[in-house]
């Protein structure tokens, strides 16, 4: 059984971390656990057709934001990978410089004292020299920067393709087989008429 955290912070884009929570609540050999920060509670209910109890029961386990004696805090309990989605500027910044005042902070310390997948989806635009750097810092550290880009050459048709997209390639980069999107091939290239 992999044990796989999921945390959602107060940044625009609740949708993600949902979509990929609904996604890995189907499947049996996944054990996951779910940190949501009190603004990323907020931003659930305002961004999708959930309520934050509701997205709370998608998961094995739903731990609390300020619990810092949660068991996903300690290395010793064996979490194979994680993803912040979406990731806030300010969980970017208490990351990279190791302020770890909350659990989605502590637990993203331990993966990475733990050399263990972290992958962050940040949401911000434009990015100032600031957020820069500090996702510099971190992509430095082995963390994976994989903001939500959408991507057309599989002309999606609504905002749920983009998002099952980009949830797609957060899956991919957990090795977990998925089906959710179309995927590149010559065919696509040759239909569009696009040359490289």
């Amino acid at each position: 059984m992999r044990k796989i955290v999921i945390a959602i912070s107060g940044a625009t884009g609740a949708t993600y971390g949902v979509r990929l929570l609904e996604v890995l609540s189907s499947l049996e050999t996944i054990e996951v656990h779910l940190v949501i920060s009190s603004w990323g509670e907020k931003t659930i209910a305002l961004e999708t057709n959930y309520t934050p109890n509701q997205v709370k029961k998608m998961a094995t386990f739903c731990h609390d934001f300020r619990n810092q004696g949660a068991v996903i805090a300690s290395g010793s309990f064996g979490v194979d990978s994680m993803v912040i989605a979406p990731c806030s500027m300010k969980t970017v910044a208490a990351i990279a410089h190791g302020h770890a005042d909350n659990l989605i902070v502590r637990s993203a310390d331990v993966m990475l004292k733990e050399k263990k997948r972290l992958i962050l989806v940040p949401r911000e635009t434009p990015l100032n020299e600031i957020h820069l750097e500090n996702m510099l810092k971190l992509t430095r550290a082995g963390i994976i920067i994989a903001p939500p880009m959408p991507a057309y050459y599989n002309s999606p048709s609504n905002l749920e393709d983009i998002v099952d997209h980009h949830v797609s390639r957060i899956l991919d980069l957990l090795n977990i087989d998925n089906k959710l999107t179309c995927r590149w091939d010559s065919s696509i290239k040759i239909a569009s008429g696009l040359e490289y």
